[in-house]
């Protein structure tokens, strides 16, 4: 008797735990999708991560959604991730964010760091290429080895090569002796520093705060010349956000990057507030974009 009774609890409780494992796993009413964006990879993977995972904690926790961030190999593979919608939101530069509005209708900047309105790159040099600080375009690069950043950076290949062609009336190919791109603006530095190269072009905040951690010494790895200033970063949002969690959304969103006002968050991006953006903001980058056929 005892072990009939015994069977029979045993049965209510397998059946009751099986009742809750579909809600468990996601199924049931209350559960939301999980929130994922992602960020170009324009430094080494170790910044990436003091970047991205508290930012994640805290828009979970302002939101009220699971938020998970996604790496991703390259410029050209964030791109295409918010392109094919596997991430909904993502910090771009100003040229891969061009690219993702361009090949999603409905998706807008929404966001910027407050230095991005107004954004530069260095053309830096190693010491024993005898080149110094100018207001001028350093003329006397011409014949020299050269490096970009990624091939899809804005700071580290779109405009200097812009202001390359606008100044030498030349392409980069013909100007300098060779031509090579590095991984990242970290690598752009290291890579010129080590003598490896002789010029290089690299995002001015990341050849700045090497400097203040004392990574690399302006006196072997030098700035030349520093470029006029075009827009760059920015968090691009993906209209599929409205349809995931209901219309205002994006708005929501917005928000929580605006009002983010957590020091140590903020430093891993090396800006001291987040503003709005808008996609006529970065007009100026589309044109170039499209002249030197990045959006075909």
């Amino acid at each position: 008797m005892r072990a009939a009774l015994l069977c029979i609890v045993l049965a209510s409780l397998l059946a009751g735990c099986g009742d809750r494992g579909p809600s468990s796993e996601g199924a049931g009413a209350g559960t939301k999708p999980t929130l994922r964006f992602s960020g170009i990879p324009d430094q080494d993977t170790t910044r990436l991560k003091e970047r991205f995972e508290p930012f994640a904690r805290y828009l979970a926790d302002r939101l009220g959604v699971p938020v998970e961030y996604v790496p991703t190999a390259d410029y050209a593979a964030s791109v295409a991730a918010f392109t094919n919608g596997q991430i909904q939101f993502a910090w771009f530069g100003g040229l891969s964010g061009v690219q993702a509005r361009h090949n999603v209708e409905g998706a807008h900047a929404i966001a910027q760091g407050d230095a991005d309105p107004n954004f530069y790159s260095y053309f830096i040099a190693h010491r024993d290429a005898g080149l110094t600080r100018s207001e001028a375009f350093p003329q006397a690069a011409k014949g020299m080895t050269f490096t970009f950043g990624s091939p899809q950076s804005t700071s580290g290949r779109l405009m200097p090569e812009h202001f390359i062609r606008q100044n030498t009336k030349q392409g980069p190919e013909a100007f300098f002796k060779s031509v090579g791109y590095a991984k990242g603006h970290d690598k752009t530095v290291e890579t010129v520093e080590s003598g490896a190269v002789q010029v290089g072009a690299v995002n001015y905040k990341v050849y700045d705060r090497r400097v203040k951690e004392g990574t690399t010494d302006p006196e072997v790895c030098r700035v030349i010349w520093k470029t006029p200033v075009y827009a760059d970063y920015n968090f691009t949002a993906h209209p599929k956000l409205e349809e995931m969690y209901g219309a205002g959304f994006t708005a929501k969103l917005k928000q929580a990057l605006l009002a983010l006002d957590d020091a140590t968050i903020l430093a891993a991006f090396q800006r001291a507030s987040f503003i709005g953006a808008k996609d006529a903001d970065f007009e100026g980058i589309k044109k170039v974009a499209e002249a030197l056929g990045f959006l075909d």
